[in-house]
């Protein structure tokens, strides 16, 4: 069993994208989600994935998507696909994302691999309603497919650990609940298959709500001897 932790973050400028990697790494992160939503400028994308060994996902949210870039779909995407050209070893796109066929094939030719996303901001789908998402982003050509509810209630936290139980036998999956109700799947999901989970960097820098911090995390594996 490989518990991994990915470690989410906002940086501004690449130089601080170097600082929190550094820190992330530092603190035992498995990977590092760089937000490009927040970036003031894309100059110098390629020294970020050049300064560590952990795999670097790019992310580019919109306003829509509860991100923060302004620009237009066409300028989202040309981002993500520069990432993938400066050396991010994953990019992570939205289901919903247009022309998504032409994106992934140019990201593929790069070598980069895909992450497939969907976010359900409400509420928690049925096992029904997951495993739909799912066929649609294996058939989109996902190297990693990614659903993130919503916990509403504890009992959610079932409802998505017993989906990615069985979704990572078909396919690397990501998938636990957002919220202060969903902590529970955030933590466990790995136990039950997940590719990764995600985590903060610290107290009060969480890109969702619900993320616990990476050292809590890692020390909790730890200290229940499933590391």
């Amino acid at each position: 069993m490989t518990l991994r932790v990915c470690v989410s973050v906002l940086p501004e400028t690449v130089t601080e994208a170097l600082e929190l990697v550094e820190k992330a790494e530092n603190r035992g992160a498995d990977f590092v989600e760089i937000r490009l939503d927040t970036f003031r400028e894309y100059r110098a994308l390629s020294d970020i994935p050049a300064c560590s060994n952990l795999p670097m996902i790019a992310t580019n949210k919109s306003v829509k998507r509860y991100g923060r870039f302004l620009g237009s779909e066409i300028e989202r995407k040309q981002t993500l696909l520069n990432a993938a050209e400066k050396g991010f070893e994953y990019v992570d796109l939205d289901l919903s994302t247009s022309e998504m066929e032409s994106i992934i094939n140019d990201i593929h030719r790069l070598g980069v691999k895909s992450i497939i996303s969907f976010h359900d901001f409400n509420g928690t789908p049925s096992l029904q309603k997951m495993e739909e998402i799912l066929k649609k982003e294996i058939a989109s050509g996902a190297d990693v497919c990614k659903i993130v509810a919503t916990a509403k209630s504890v009992e959610d936290n079932l409802t998505v650990l017993n989906f990615v139980s069985n979704a990572s036998k078909t396919a690397r999956t990501v998938c636990f609940c957002m919220g202060e109700l969903g902590k529970t799947s955030r933590f466990l999901s790995p136990l039950f298959g997940g590719f990764f989970t995600f985590a903060s960097l610290e107290r009060g820098k969480e890109t969702a709500a619900g993320q616990l911090t990476v050292q809590e995390m890692k020390a909790a594996y730890e200290t229940l001897e499933i590391m």
